[in-house]
């Protein structure tokens, strides 16, 4: 495991026992969506309904992520290989923008970020919070230099500032940048903010892929 000189900070936004709160009754709401979808998944390609992967959260701790899957199965007649693809965003976090290998479904729960819903239940673990930084990759996380490990000063959240400012239609670096200046500046208030601009963000699904 890669050795870790992050420091962790007092959290000054949100906290997690209000969040964890928002995300029971989220989950609650959300539950006949959620079914609907589900059910949607499982009529369109075989497999498991969530996908999960491990993902590094806060101070470098690995944890097991959930997402609807929005991808046919390896083995699948339909998924394609793209391990020779050009990614469409440069810097370690690649991105493919038409990705063959998304389902029908998956494009819809992708565009309208309804695939990260899961992940409310990872709230409910403490793995993450609702607004934070995204959860990193290992393989990403590996490629890291030390200027990067900032990232991980607080837990990983579902939406953030990253989200709400174009999402995969910004650069690593201005992930980076957004990153970082959420942990510096982070609080009460900015995180209310985060969290309704993260309404729109949604539903116009400006970044989303």
């Amino acid at each position: 495991m890669k050795s870790l000189t992050t420091n962790t900070i007092n959290r000054r936004g949100l906290p997690i026992i209000l969040q964890q709160l928002i995300a029971s009754c989220a989950l609650l709401i959300l539950s006949p969506l959620l079914l609907l979808v589900a059910l949607l998944i499982k009529l369109e390609s075989n497999g498991p309904v969530i996908f999960s992967q491990i993902r590094v959260g806060e101070n470098g701790r690995q944890f097991r992520c959930f997402k609807f899957r929005s991808m046919y199965l390896p083995g699948s007649p339909q998924l394609a290989n793209v391990s020779m693809g050009k990614s469409d965003r440069s810097g370690i976090c690649q991105k493919f923008f038409n990705d063959p290998r998304v389902t029908k479904t998956g494009r819809i729960i992708r565009k309208l970020s309804i695939d990260e819903i899961p992940q409310l239940v990872n709230v409910l673990k403490g793995d993450m919070a609702i607004i934070g930084p995204r959860p990193h990759l290992v393989t990403e996380y590996m490629q890291y230099d030390p200027s990067v490990l900032e990232r991980l000063n607080c837990k990983p959240g579902l939406t953030g500032l990253w989200q709400v400012s174009g999402r995969a239609d910004t650069t690593f670096e201005q992930q980076l940048m957004l990153d970082k200046q959420y942990i510096a500046n982070q609080s009460f208030w900015l995180d209310v903010r985060i969290f309704f601009a993260t309404i729109p963000a949604v539903l116009l699904a400006k970044g989303a892929y």
